[in-house]
């Protein structure tokens, strides 16, 4: 485990607000709105499961994980830790034994598909988020690899949670976390100038200010203004590379602010972009459409 990953510094559990417990209690309503027909067939025997992983990566979303059962009446002892990586093992089973989960079996079965579905989601994102960081951190990238704010309505926190675990930083976690002005916003109120002139007398010291530019012109314009981060977004891998380095001498001693790439960027193409004039590479990639952990969770017999 790599020490510039957010997980060596604490329980990310801490970081979670008041209300994520509440979201739980809504996915399981979500899940059984009415009656539990199948609960009724199989009673509330104490009985105990466990978890499998079944394919290789990152294990993240424990808290959420333990909170769906604990809410269902149950208890889960883990074997194995946040942000570990669980292989496929070698002796042909082809699962590893993650958790063990006890309780009466109508509360196994309650939470089993929303568990399953959280935990999956979840450890696929830090390991796709994790793979990135260290493919960059190995081709000698030395800032930040985060995501964006293209998260599924009503899961953001899952999903932001998956990005920390892997290593990545979330990024602005909602349109009240940073004042990010894209081309929208200019087009709307003119210019940059008077775009970053608005934003900066209502956000105040306390918000920084970012925007998004499609040329180096636009970057000198938002700099000047007082811009505390440009987006350099959908520039070319040598576009960026020159207009990074550029930017850097041109403001050298005069202004303070960093410089983020973005707008497609992959696995198989970051690389043309990646060098140290750049502070951030953010892409929806390590969040987006990431293949899945694959788990089950089965009752002993």
């Amino acid at each position: 485990m790599h020490k510039d990953q957010p997980i060596h510094h604490g329980s990310l559990e801490h970081l979670l607000p008041p209300s994520w417990k509440a979201q739980i209690t809504g996915w399981l309503a979500e899940d059984t709105p009415s009656y539990d027909y199948a609960g009724f067939v199989v009673g509330e025997h104490p009985r105990t499961a466990t978890l499998w992983g079944k394919s290789a990566g990152i294990i993240a979303g424990i808290p959420f994980f333990t909170e769906i059962f604990k809410q269902c009446g149950c208890e889960v002892e883990w074997l194995a830790k946040e942000g570990s990586y669980v292989n496929r093992p070698k002796d042909g089973s082809g699962k590893t034994k993650v958790a063990t989960v006890s309780g009466p079996v109508r509360g196994l079965l309650l939470g089993e598909r929303v568990g399953l579905n959280l935990l999956a989601r979840c450890s696929g994102i830090a390991t796709v988020s994790r793979d990135m960081l260290l493919s960059l951190r190995s081709a000698g990238y030395e800032g930040i690899l985060a995501g964006t704010r293209k998260t599924t309505p009503g899961f953001r926190i899952v999903e932001k949670y998956g990005m920390l675990v892997g290593g990545a930083d979330t990024h602005r976690m909602d349109l009240s976390s940073m004042i990010m002005l894209k081309d929208n916003h200019v087009w709307s109120r003119g210019s940059i100038t008077e775009a970053v002139q608005a934003a900066k007398m209502v956000g105040g010291f306390a918000l920084k200010v970012e925007v998004e530019v499609q040329n180096e012109e636009e970057a000198d314009e938002a700099i000047a203004a007082g811009a505390d981060i440009v987006m350099l977004d959908n520039f070319t891998g040598e576009g960026v590379k020159i207009a990074a380095k550029s930017l850097r001498e041109k403001w050298k001693g005069k202004r303070e602010f960093l410089i983020e790439v973005s707008g497609g960027l992959r696995e198989d193409n970051v690389f043309d972009y990646a060098n140290n004039d750049i502070d951030i590479i953010s892409t929806s990639s390590i969040h987006q459409g990431t293949p899945h952990v694959d788990f089950s969770l089965k009752i002993d017999v």
